[in-house]
């Protein structure tokens, strides 16, 4: 991947870790000024200990992708830990911070290399680049993934997951004209200190608005739960102008058989088991309904 892979932290960070000598020979390379792009070592190990003690490799991805996400309740929830750098787009993992959409891409990265028979950080962050940013390749801040329309499109395309929105009962042509990063390009850092980017930017969200996308109305989310299951990654669409959706999260099924959402919350400062999917929306005024990705079981020699 075009990437520096160089991981820097603090001594107080290694204490009581189990860090592998790769990880530990690019610790040594890493200089002052690098950005630390992995987070939650000690996270990140116990979950791979966990899953391989109980051979999670074996269960559905869905079911992988809810384990996990289990594993990382009470995470608090900060923003903003992809931008490390204003002049250099770097991909990272910061399993001690997490917001809605780095909790689901970290969730699902998890599940990935796990399928992989993959334990090393490294691992993870290469799965992240390959998810998160357009055709697996880091150029500059264009070439991420803003827009979660864009992710399921791309993601889609990469095999990572499926679009199952179209096929829910109800499901409708979601044909907002997206443009919210380009008219708010001061916004981000990245587009203002570097505003030539805005013009690619523009060409994006162009791109974009020529897909055909669906969504299903909040109305009906209730009534179509039943066609939804654990691991799901939900896209919440919002009516604030240019935007395409505002909030994501994960369906987790318990076992009393409710669809509850599984999510980085803003609102409670950390990840959290929220209620049922429908009830969360219903509860929230400028959230018109969700767009629905499934995530594709992965073949172990891959």
């Amino acid at each position: 991947m075009n990437r520096r892979l160089f991981i820097r932290t603090s001594s107080l960070f290694l204490i009581g870790m189990a860090t592998s000598d790769h990880l530990m020979h690019r610790l040594a390379l890493a200089r002052p000024e690098d950005p630390v792009i992995f987070q939650g070592e000690e996270q990140f190990r116990g979950i791979i200990r966990k899953a391989e003690a109980n051979v999670w490799k074996e269960k559905p991805i869905g079911e992988l992708v809810g384990l996990i996400g289990l594993e990382l309740l009470g995470i608090p929830y900060v923003g903003g830990t992809l931008e490390l750098s204003i002049d250099n787009e770097v991909c990272s993992a910061n399993l001690l911070g997490l917001d809605c959409v780095t909790f689901y891409e970290t969730v699902l990265g998890i599940a990935r290399i796990i399928k992989q028979n993959k334990s090393e950080p490294e691992d993870l962050l290469n799965e992240l680049t390959f998810m998160r940013y357009r055709n697996g390749q880091i150029t500059d801040y264009t070439s991420r993934l803003h827009y979660v329309g864009e992710w399921y499109s791309d993601n889609e395309a990469k095999e990572v997951v499926e679009d199952i929105t179209s096929t829910l009962p109800e499901a409708t042509e979601y044909d907002k004209k997206i443009n919210f990063m380009s008219t708010h390009s001061d916004a981000y850092k990245q587009l203002k200190s570097h505003p030539e980017l805005v013009e690619e930017i523009e060409t994006i969200e162009n791109d974009l608005n020529t897909i055909e996308r669906y969504y299903l109305p909040k109305a009906y989310i209730e009534e179509t739960e039943k066609n939804l299951q654990t691991g799901d990654i939900i896209a919440i669409t919002t009516s604030i102008k240019g935007l395409d959706v505002s909030h994501t999260g994960l369906c987790y099924r318990d076992e009393d058989g409710r669809l509850r959402f599984l999510h980085a919350s803003l609102d409670q400062k950390k990840v959290v088991l929220d209620t049922d999917l429908h009830e969360y929306i219903a509860g929230k005024k400028k959230q018109t309904g969700i767009m629905v990705a499934r995530p594709i079981e992965i073949d172990a020699n891959q």
